[in-house]
């Protein structure tokens, strides 16, 4: 191979790798845990919304973890959404021994609606606490997330905040895709531009984990504006953002955890069925594509050509390229590993990773130009523009 063609390939692939390396550096400086909560004369009143469909395995432990939060005044409603396993009974025998959880039975899904944001829409119209608190129904809450998650709203002045729980990865797919949502986020997003500003381009959050008032909630249009939508966690925000609310993000691995999926067809579906709103939309899978594939996929493999041919062909300026690419590769997973107590045989996989996540994305563009449907618990979903 001609010298000076790989160099220039190697210096682009060093390039495309320093990028989410730098900003990762950065983020992790602002990306903080929430402060302890400020005592106040009286403890925030706090609705905490959990939608559920055949959520039989979590939906118990979800509820109680919420009922045993400290340093608010909580209801907990729970959307039972045409569960067809034991979510209602266990919810029932809940709410028998504790009156701060209600079970409000879902409605119909009417034309338009995503279950999920329909869900969500119901639950706040039940709500009866200024503080609205949306986490999934796989989430499991720390005694203090409420307060601290309530005190970072107060304190970052936003209108919508959002935490990222720790995933729990038991699964192969889990175990190598699923830390790929914290390398993502602090690789790509400038996070102390997104704070400066009220782009939509610049919203991000974790549907696992939301928090909001509800006037706020009300001006942004709540669930309604993004009723279509199968990824609250970028649609939410910028729905937000787009009303001249500011939104904001804070690492949640302390206070929060959750079990996404139980098998690996699992992941592939759900990364799958958020991908067009995502990383996988028309304007924006090409460039990442290209960001990942040279930056976190190609250093690896150069490095094993180099190891594996003794570096025949390679000049050593080239050589060190491939080493300088591949460090500045795999910083972010190795220090992404250690600050929210990810695998870090997960790290070294990292390649693999982007690989197979970005096969996700391709394939999500795909079945979008074709219209194919996909279904998520029962229901067929429609690919989103």
């Amino acid at each position: 191979m001609p010298s000076y063609p790989l160099e220039i390939l190697i210096a682009f692939c060093g390039l495309c790798a320093a990028v989410p390396a730098c900003l990762t550096l950065a983020n992790l400086r602002l990306f903080r845990l929430p402060r302890a909560a400020a005592p106040h004369g009286t403890s925030a009143a706090v609705s905490v919304l959990i939608p559920a469909r055949d959520e039989e395995r979590s939906i118990g432990r979800t509820v109680l973890s919420a009922l045993a939060s400290t340093g608010v005044d909580l209801e907990v409603v729970v959307l039972d959404d045409e569960s067809r396993d034991a979510t209602t009974r266990i919810v029932s025998e809940i709410a028998a021994a504790d009156p701060r959880v209600r079970l409000v039975r879902g409605r119909p899904l009417p034309a338009g609606w995503c279950g999920k944001q329909h869900a969500c829409a119901v639950l706040a119209d039940e709500a009866r606490h200024d503080h609205l608190v949306f986490i999934d129904a796989d989430v499991t809450l720390q005694p203090e997330c409420l307060a601290r998650s309530i005190a970072f709203l107060r304190e970052s002045k936003a209108s919508l905040v959002s935490g990222f729980p720790r995933q729990e990865t038991v699964t192969f797919l889990e175990w190598l895709l699923l830390p790929l949502i914290h390398f993502v986020l602090l690789g790509y997003l400038p996070l102390g531009r997104s704070r400066r500003s009220l782009s939509p381009g610049l919203a991000a959050g974790c549907g696992q984990l939301f928090v909001t008032r509800i006037a706020d909630y009300r001006t942004a249009g709540g669930h309604a504006a993004i009723r279509e939508s199968l990824h609250d966690g970028i649609k939410l925000p910028r729905a937000y953002r787009r009303a001249g609310l500011a939104t904001d993000i804070f690492d949640a691995t302390d206070l929060a955890s959750c079990r996404m999926y139980e098998r690996g067809v699992d992941v592939l579906k759900g990364l799958s069925k958020n991908a067009t709103e995502g990383m996988a939309s028309p304007r924006v899978v090409l460039p990442a594509s290209v960001l990942l594939l040279f930056g976190q996929v190609l250093p690896a493999v150069l490095l094993a050509i180099g190891v594996a041919t003794g570096w025949s062909g390679f000049s050593a300026r080239a050589a060190w390229g491939v080493v300088v690419a591949t460090i500045l590769c795999y910083l972010p997973r190795v220090l992404e590993s250690i600050r929210f107590r990810q695998s870090l045989a997960s790290a070294i996989a990292h390649p693999l990773a982007v690989a197979v996540f970005l096969g996700i994305q391709w394939v999500g563009v795909f079945r979008k130009a074709l219209g194919l449907n996909t279904s998520w618990k029962g229901r067929s979903l429609a690919p989103q523009s």
